[in-house]
């Protein structure tokens, strides 16, 4: 595998990650845990890191996120989780994710980047499968620095690349 492709698409991950994590550090509590605005603040933060972590499995099947979360994210009655999570345990959720998506994309081989994803959702190969976990993340870090600017009038700024390197 090319490794100016997989050090640009790590970069480009890293900063999408960084950007995550300031959002969730630039977050007042009363936003963070406030249940009755929608979305909820936490829990866009609780769904972008499932789904990274989940993606950037091989499949569903045997996935399982770190205690405490549940698989009930994948369940298609939406369910929420039970309690608003903390920053802490979210924190740490996002460096599960960092960790994963770094491993995986320094690991990536041309045959398994060509392999098809293992999630009938994403019919595609395994390379353009990392680009839309991508786009996912940094949708959903659009969504919240917005969520930021509507309730503090501020938001963290931009960054061009991962701080860590590949």
């Amino acid at each position: 595998m090319d490794q100016t492709w997989k050090a640009s698409t790590w970069e480009q991950f890293g900063a999408a990650l960084d950007m995550l994590e300031q959002a969730v550090h630039a977050c007042p509590d009363e936003l963070w845990g406030e249940r009755s605005r929608r979305p909820e603040f936490w829990y866009i933060v609780f769904h972008t890191l499932f789904y990274l972590d989940l993606y950037l499995s091989d499949s569903a099947e045997g996935f399982t996120p770190p205690a405490p979360f549940t698989l009930d994210e994948l369940d298609d009655r939406g369910l929420m989780p039970d309690r608003v999570y903390t920053k802490k345990e979210l924190l740490e959720y996002l460096e599960h994710g960092r960790q994963k998506c770094r491993s995986r994309i320094a690991s990536l081989t041309e045959e398994g980047a060509e392999r098809r994803s293992g999630f009938r959702w994403l019919d595609m190969p395994v390379a353009a499968a990392h680009l839309y976990n991508l786009r996912h993340l940094q949708h959903h870090v659009g969504q919240l620095y917005l969520l930021l600017r509507q309730t503090v009038d501020a938001t963290p700024g931009w960054i061009r690349k991962a701080t860590v390197a590949l």
